[in-house]
């Protein structure tokens, strides 16, 4: 092996810098060359790259976003882009390739695979949603931002006996919505995978209202519902002034947490370790304590759901 290739894939989350940079030094330690397509799979098709030094990579640890920037790509889709991708990567003599990303990003890492080509992924996505592994880069910075942005809001709802229905990201996963109204203290966390009762919701806020406690937080997940709808359907029923808080984009932005970069960096030190010992088809993972692997099929095959003691906690704590 001489020479593999990288990219970012799907949406950006923090971390992803992290992880280029430590598949790059990583490799270069092993004496290959790193060359990085830029914009996705997109990128690829369109022969956009980059060769990756050291200088490449300096100053990006702490930088959320990624430097080879991302893009969907619908060509690639199909069979016919991914024989393109696999005629550009022999043309460039590419022996393996790195591909950073979520769901979709692996399973067109997968298709490659499947097409002969030496393929690891790397997962990173803030919704926490891919199977075999415990955390994936992203989630952790995500987390801090979101709770940062319910502390502040938290400051202003109780400085005027207000209820916040906060969105946050979310479509199939209501991972960052769970987490983030336990760490947050919030009343309530409306999330895709469990059927909620507005009813009972308002029912629970009114009465801490009726106790004194005249200000309260919803956390919903996108994917769940929309704030807007929740506040029109709760603000007639809690007694007191609803106000709404779309954190959109923020969530994939702030610098990378110690966690995320330690992750991100030890997953890129696992990928070229893995495409070095000839492997292929396999996703870095965390379990547990354990930094190890994952079969790529079944990451991408299989739907991760939440942990049954994190929603028994929520409901708890909400109650």
């Amino acid at each position: 092996m001489k020479r593999i290739g990288v990219l970012t894939s799907g949406g950006d989350c923090s971390g992803m810098n992290a992880a280029i940079r430590s598949v790059v030094r990583n490799a270069l330690q092993a004496n290959l060359e790193v060359i990085g397509f830029q914009q996705g799979f997109s990128g690829l098709l369109d022969e956009k790259y980059i060769l990756m030094d050291t200088r490449s990579v300096s100053g990006i640890l702490q930088r959320a976003g990624t430097i080879l920037q991302t893009a969907r790509c619908q060509e690639f889709m199909f069979d016919r882009g991914q024989k393109e991708a696999i005629r550009i990567l022999e043309k460039l003599q590419i022996d393996g390739l790195i591909v950073i990303g979520g769901n979709g990003s692996l399973t067109g890492a997968l298709a490659l695979h499947q097409k002969g080509i030496r393929v690891i992924g790397i997962p990173a996505t803030i919704d926490n949603d891919i199977y075999g592994t415990d955390m994936a880069i992203g989630v952790d910075t995500a987390l801090n931002t979101i709770v940062n942005c319910i502390d502040i809001i938290r400051d202003t709802a109780s400085s005027h006996d207000r209820a916040f229905i906060i969105e946050v990201m979310g479509r199939e996963s209501g991972y960052l919505a769970l987490v983030s109204a336990i760490a947050s203290g919030a009343e309530a966390a409306i999330i895709p995978e469990v059927p909620y009762d507005l009813e009972k919701i308002a029912e629970n806020l009114y009465r801490r209202y009726k106790e004194g406690r005249t200000n309260s937080l919803v956390i919903v997940a996108e994917g769940a519902a929309s704030a807007y709808t929740i506040e029109r359907k709760l603000k007639n029923l809690i007694g007191y002034e609803t106000r709404i808080s779309v954190l959109g984009h923020i969530q994939r932005g702030g610098t990378t947490t110690v966690f995320d970069r330690l992750l991100a960096s030890k997953f890129g030190q696992n990928a070229v370790d893995l495409l070095l010992e000839g492997k292929s088809g396999l996703i870095t993972v965390l379990r547990g304590n354990e930094y190890t692997y994952f079969p790529m099929d079944e990451a991408v095959s299989k739907k991760k759901t939440l942990s049954p003691q994190l929603l028994e906690l929520a409901k708890r704590l909400a109650s």
